[in-house]
């Protein structure tokens, strides 16, 4: 796999999520042996004071060592070594367990020598209400201990859920990393899958933009060459014919132009040739141009000096600024009439004025977007494929330009390119 910044991006994300994942399972974990261990502690204490209060009842003297065995996580054998009464137990196990705070269901069941079995006692709730149901009795999880006479027993059914939900914080943030990680590898994938998608768009469009040109140069080599015949010339028909061919060529020429200028920037293959230069000559030029293209439109440029200074690329930049005077035309009016203006204002403030229909306002934020174009309703399609104001824009962010654009109070709009103090020379 090739390292770029991407891959590096996503694969420290990727360590840095599965790092806190990690930590978290981490303290889940201690979190549920420390909870095991308060629970333990609990019974161990509370059962250590039933005991005691038997003994003190039967006024004798507990043992010196533990009476409590514990057999297993949820089973505990208590040996008294002594005669006790069942209602007796049962008033100090509540009585008990209520004291230590332990909300649990539990059961117990008391040795009975005269039948040698273990006698089932009571099934309690978390809050304390006692249930003699049979189908709650677990008759073959108590059983008799060898070499026990007075004992009892008592059982944490749900000792293993009540764990579970003592942690239910440390499971909710568990869950929602879970969410993340997953959310996040979903992301990177859909980005990789794009990235991938867009790279081959490119590769496509950059391909057959170059296929073009070669037989569109083809196409006008051959017609200006033919058009200068004298059999063509003497032939009206055919010299309107191949004029058409060589209009109709020229202009798909310049589409596939843009295109890949718009392509080279989206790749970065763009490289700018700053110098400093005179954008007020660059403007006369792009002024000029449009009117020899459009003898029907009026162009118009006011300046308040006749140097303006700035360092950028002087060749995009009368190609941005020849595509805002060519849209401004071709979107406009039957007469239309394009004011190009400069202000300085923290810079210097380039401005297209336009005396066209305008954009509805829903459309305004998006025809700066790659392929984008206006729904024109019943009015004649204009010929291009909406990458003019992307290669604008693209062109203004690689010189760090802002471009913005608004509809006039009256009519038309205005496109604004600012050039901000630092690109002044």
């Amino acid at each position: 796999m090739k390292f770029n910044k991407l891959n590096i991006i996503v694969f420290i994300g990727l360590i840095a999520i599965i790092g806190v994942l990690v930590m978290q399972l981490v303290m889940l974990g201690q979190a549920y042996a420390f909870e095991k261990k308060e629970l333990g502690e609990k019974i161990h204490f509370a059962l250590q004071d039933v005991v005691k209060k038997i003994y003190r009842d039967n006024e004798s003297e507990p043992p010196a060592a533990s009476p409590i065995k514990k057999v297993a996580e949820d089973y505990y054998v208590v040996d008294v070594q002594d005669v006790f009464d069942a209602e007796v137990l049962e008033y100090y196990l509540k009585t008990e367990f209520q004291k230590v705070k332990l909300d649990m269901d539990y059961e117990y069941a008391m040795y009975d020598c005269s039948s040698d079995e273990m006698i089932y006692g009571e099934y309690v709730t978390m809050n304390g209400r006692e249930i003699s149901n049979d189908k709650l009795q677990c008759e073959n999880c108590f059983t008799k201990r060898e070499g026990l006479v007075y004992y009892f027993a008592v059982r944490f059914p749900k000792l293993t859920h009540s764990y579970v939900n003592s942690l239910q914080q440390y499971w909710i943030y568990t869950s929602v990393l879970l969410l993340v990680l997953v959310i996040y590898v979903y992301s990177v994938l859909l980005l990789l899958k794009q990235k991938k998608y867009t790279e081959l768009q490119k590769d496509f469009i950059n391909n057959m933009t170059h296929e073009f040109k070669t037989p569109l140069s083809s196409i006008l080599i051959a017609s200006n060459y033919a058009v200068k015949q004298e059999a063509i010339e003497t032939n009206p028909k055919l010299s309107k014919y191949l004029k058409i061919i060589i209009e109709q060529s020229n202009k798909l020429n310049q589409h596939v132009e843009r295109i890949l200028s718009v392509a080279k920037t989206e790749s970065n293959i763009i490289t700018l040739e700053k110098k400093p230069f005179n954008i007020v000559e660059s403007l006369d030029l792009v002024k000029e141009n449009a009117l020899l293209k459009f003898d029907h439109a009026s162009v118009k440029h006011v300046s308040g000096k006749p140097v303006y200074l700035v360092k950028a690329d002087e060749f995009h930049f009368y190609n941005i600024a020849y595509n805002i005077v060519e849209n401004a035309v071709k979107y406009g009016t039957a007469h239309p009439e394009v004011t190009i203006s400069i202000k300085e204002d923290k810079g210097i403030d380039l401005r297209f004025s336009d005396n066209g229909p305008g954009i509805p306002q829903e459309h305004v934020d998006y025809v700066f977007d790659r392929f984008y174009r206006v729904p024109r309703e019943n009015k004649k399609e204009v010929e291009g494929f909406g990458i003019g104001l992307f290669y604008v824009k693209k062109i203004c962010e690689l010189h760090g330009w802002k471009a913005s654009i608004k509809n006039n109070a009256g009519a038309g709009m205005t496109v604004t390119l600012h050039i901000p103090k630092k690109s002044m020379a």
